[in-house]
C-alpha cells in the first residue's frame, strides 16, 4: 500500500466528519464547517455514489449540476481505465494487467462505490500471485469495511488475511493486521483482545492509514485500563516508553491513567470527566460509550474497595470527591448488577466487602454446569424413548 506512509486514509477522515455531522454534541457552527469540508472533498474526488446516498439521507443538499459533472468525469475516467486494461491484456505482461485492474479498484474506492470496488478487487485478486500483494488487497477491503462500518466484511477479511499468512507473508504486514484486528475488536466491544493486539503493536506501529500514532496510544490506554490487572498495567502501559513519549499530547489521558494507578481517585474523576467527550465523539468508541463508562467505574470502585474489609460511605465519597448520595446510588447499581462484591449497611453508613472465594465460585460453577448437563440428558432420553 504504497504512498500511505504516516498519512491517514482520506476516506477515513471523511467518514469521521460524516459521523460528527450526526452527533448532537457537535455545535451548529462546527457542523456548517464540516458540511462544507465534506461537500468539497466529495466534489474534488468525484464521489457521486456517496453524494447521492448523503442527499437521500438529508445529510447534504441536492446539487444536480454537481452530480452531472461528477458522473461525466467518472464515465470518462472509467473509459480510460478500461482502455488501459484492454491494452495491457493485449500487449503487455501479467504484472501490467494486474496493475491496470488495481488502478480501477482504487478508482472505485476513491469515488466511494463500495459494491463495484469490492467486485473489482476480486477481479484484481484473480490476477495476483504474490502473497504480499494479495494481503494488500485485503487491507484495501478492510479500509472499505471500516469506512462503512461493515463488521461482517471486516471479520471475513481478517480471517482471509490470517489464512494468507499461513502461506507466507512478511512481519510488517502481520504487525499491521494486528492493529486492524485490534480496531475491529474494540469496535465490537472485545476490549480485552483489542488491548492485547494494540500492546503487541506499540513498538512496530506503521498503520498510519487507519489513524495517527496519538490516536493509537489513546485506544491502547483506554482498552488496557479496563482489561489488565494492576501489575500488567504497570509493566505494559504505565511504564511503557512508547506510551510515555506520546501520552502528554492527549488531553486528560495521562492524569486518567496515572491517577488510577496511583489511587488518586479525586484526580481520576476529574480526568475521567474531561475524557468523556473525547470518547463520545470517537467514531469507533461512540456505540460503547455507556458500556465503557460503567466498566471503568467498576474497575476504579473495585480497586478502592480491595484495600478494605469495611469502609464508611463518607470516606469513599471523600476519596472520590463526590457526595455520599452519589456513591450510595452508584454502588447500589453496581452491586445489584453483580459487578461489585460488597454490601451497604445503610444504618451504620458502612460498606462491607465480601470477596468471592475462587474455590467456592468454581464449585458453584461446576454444580450449575452439572445440573444443566443432567437436564439436557433427561430431555434427550425422552426424545429417544419416543
Amino acid at each position: 500500500m504504497e504512498g500511505e506512509e504516516e498519512t491517514q486514509q482520506p476516506q477515513l477522515v471523511l467518514a469521521n466528519k460524516l459521523f460528527l455531522l450526526t452527533q448532537n454534541d457537535v455545535d451548529d457552527i462546527e457542523k456548517v464547517r464540516l458540511r462544507d469540508e465534506v461537500f468539497n472533498f466529495i466534489i474534488t474526488n468525484d464521489m457521486a455514489p456517496l453524494y447521492e446516498t448523503l442527499v437521500a439521507n438529508k445529510v447534504l443538499d441536492l446539487d444536480q449540476k454537481a452530480i452531472d459533472s461528477m458522473r461525466s468525469k467518472i464515465d470518462e475516467e472509467l473509459k480510460k481505465l478500461d482502455e488501459k486494461i484492454a491494452d495491457a491484456e493485449e500487449n503487455l505482461g501479467e504484472s501490467e494487467v494486474r496493475e491496470a485492474h488495481l488502478a480501477k479498484s482504487l478508482f472505485y474506492i476513491r469515488i466511494g462505490d463500495k459494491e463495484k470496488a469490492l467486485e473489482q478487487l476480486k477481479v484484481t485478486e484473480g490476477k495476483t500471485v504474490a502473497v504480499g500483494q494479495k494481503m494488500d488487497l485485503v487491507f484495501y477491503t478492510l479500509l472499505i469495511g471500516f469506512f462503512h462500518m461493515d463488521f461482517d466484511l471486516i471479520s471475513k477479511s481478517i480471517d482471509k488475511a490470517k489464512k494468507l499468512f499461513e502461506e507466507g507473508g512478511d512481519w510488517e504486514r502481520k504487525n499491521r493486521l494486528k492493529v486492524y484486528e485490534g480496531l475491529y475488536c474494540m469496535s465490537t466491544r472485545d476490549f480485552k483482545k483489542a488491548a492485547d493486539l494494540f500492546l503487541d503493536s506499540i513498538s512496530t506501529f506503521t498503520t498510519y492509514e487507519l489513524f495517527p500514532y496519538d490516536t493509537f496510544i489513546f485506544y491502547t490506554v483506554l482498552t488496557s485500563i479496563i482489561s489488565l490487572d494492576r501489575v500488567s498495567l504497570k509493566q505494559k502501559v504505565v511504564d511503557a516508553p512508547e506510551i510515555l513519549t506520546v501520552i502528554g499530547k492527549i488531553p486528560y489521558l495521562s492524569d486518567f491513567m496515572n491517577s488510577l494507578y496511583d489511587c488518586h481517585y479525586k484526580s481520576f474523576f476529574t480526568a475521567f470527566a474531561g475524557l468523556t467527550e473525547h470518547i463520545k465523539l470517537d467514531r469507533y468508541l461512540h456505540p460503547h460509550f455507556r458500556y465503557y463508562m460503567r466498566e471503568i467505574r467498576t474497575v476504579v470502585y473495585s480497586q478502592f474497595l480491595e484495600s478494605y474489609k469495611s469502609v464508611t460511605i463518607e470516606a469513599m465519597a471523600k476519596a472520590f470527591g463526590v457526595t455520599v448520595d452519589f456513591i450510595d446510588l452508584e454502588l447500589s447499581r453496581f452491586i445489584a448488577a453483580g459487578k461489585l462484591h460488597c454490601k451497604i449497611d445503610k444504618v451504620a453508613g458502612v460498606l462491607e466487602t465480601n470477596r468471592p472465594d475462587a474455590k467456592n465460585a468454581l464449585y458453584q460453577s461446576t454444580i450449575k454446569q452439572g445440573d444443566f448437563l443432567l437436564n439436557r440428558i433427561q430431555k434427550l432420553s425422552r426424545v429417544i424413548d419416543l
